[in-house]
């Protein structure tokens, strides 16, 4: 009975010890600090311009190493831009167009119908140019990532030399608010790294939030029509209460 007591014991102490270490690394890594985004809230919508400019920073940084699969080009016109704009930047990379009559592998011009191009052609090939590391594709990263937008935003903007006595491994860099703050992907964004054709002042948090909002677009091209569908709901629902309330109060007014 002893023995089974003591062993008890220990199992709860392993256990205790072991849920401990989330806390832990959570008190290590500092929470990304919240932002307020266009797209918050029930009536919250997504700012065209930001996306605009956000798109512009993930084809002129972010499309070197990072895929963005299930977006199609067509899916441009949805952040402001015409379907001639769409078209020409389709058309500006090269896509796989299948085998010609020949049976050899082809390419072609893309098209509205075609997803975005991958930067490699295989994981494999991403690994290689990358240290082995495998940049994450970004159709779903902002989904994907516990903290959401704010998530992003503070790794992008999170980039600072490491404080002195942390062992930083070769080809890492240190960010304040990447778990356990050494990250493989070098700082990606500088200021005035893209010209912005609106005029914009490209700084590293104009640039980081603007190309957060486009990738929060990608993981939630609906949000906009969720939402409308949501207030229109909610406002049938009010509606139909006050109805509901009136036909009460008309059948049991005899009864009263």
């Amino acid at each position: 009975m002893r023995r089974l007591i003591l062993a008890a014991a220990s199992l709860i102490g392993l256990a205790a010890g072991v849920a401990a270490l989330p806390a832990n690394a959570a008190e290590e890594t500092p929470a990304p600090p919240k932002r307020s985004w266009s797209f918050d809230g029930m009536f919250g919508t997504y700012d065209r311009a930001a996306l605009q400019r956000g798109f512009q920073v993930y084809k002129e940084v972010c499309a070197a190493c990072h895929s963005l699969k299930y977006v199609y080009y067509r899916n441009l016109t949805e952040i402001g831009l015409s379907v001639e704009q769409a078209k020409a930047v389709a058309a500006s990379v090269e896509v796989n167009g299948g085998l010609n009559d020949q049976g050899e592998p082809f390419t072609r011009p893309g098209t509205l119908a075609d997803h975005f191009k991958a930067p490699y052609a295989n994981d494999k090939a991403a690994r290689a140019a990358n240290g082995g590391a495998l940049p994450p594709d970004q159709s779903l990263l902002v989904n994907a990532r516990e903290g959401g937008a704010d998530y992003i935003f503070g790794i992008l903007t999170g980039y600072q030399g490491a404080p002195s006595g942390f062992a930083l491994g070769e080809g890492m860099s240190y960010n304040k608010y990447f778990p356990g703050h050494q990250i493989s992907m070098s700082q990606p964004i500088s200021d005035d790294r893209v010209t912005y054709a609106d005029g914009t002042k490209a700084t590293v948090e104009q640039m980081s939030a603007d190309v957060t909002t486009f990738l929060a677009w990608a993981s939630n091209p609906e949000l906009e029509q969720r939402k409308r569908m949501g207030i229109r709901i909610v406002l049938f629902l009010i509606l139909m209460t006050g109805v509901t309330y009136a036909v009460k109060r008309k059948v049991w007014a005899s009864v009263h």
